[in-house]
């Protein structure tokens, strides 16, 4: 299981998203007009007044769960390959999910956001989990050939 190169792919893919649970992804400002300055982070655990994140919360925590699941289904390749690409449009979910409260938070609060570096996180999830698939399904392909020589 741990020799296998997919694996350690899908380790970092739970690195990766156990760390965006605990860190901020935007940053929202009051604008500098305003009479007071006011500085919000948004990310999986908390953010701006006014937002409910159990969207965000829900997709930054599946993205980990599913890739911890996938890493011990080693023994069935096609249903891993599956999984990760179920895992692949939750990364780019997120990143849906992310923009409609980045555009909440501007209509209802009228701020500004910078994205923060660790918004980068489920796109490098995102890469890591198509290269464990491709070394997944070459894997299972390598077990079919080595099938039909017997």
């Amino acid at each position: 299981m741990i020799q296998r190169i997919q694996t350690l792919y899908l380790l970092a893919v739970v690195a990766l998203g156990i760390a965006l649970i605990w860190l901020p992804v935007v940053q929202l400002v009051t604008p500098e007009g305003a009479e007071q300055l006011q500085v919000w982070e948004l990310g999986a655990l908390g953010g701006a007044p006014l937002l409910g994140l159990w969207g965000l919360t829900l997709t930054t925590a599946l993205i980990p769960l599913l890739a911890l699941i996938d890493i011990f289904l080693y023994k069935k390749r096609l249903v891993q390959a599956r999984l990760n690409i179920f895992s692949v449009m939750l990364c780019l979910g997120y990143y849906g999910v992310l923009a409609i409260y980045i555009w909440l938070a501007k209509m209802s609060l009228g701020v500004e956001w910078h994205l923060l570096p660790w918004a980068s996180f489920p796109l490098i999830c995102l890469v890591l989990t198509m290269m464990a698939t491709r070394r997944i399904l070459k894997d299972e392909a390598l077990v079919r050939a080595a099938d039909r020589i017997r």
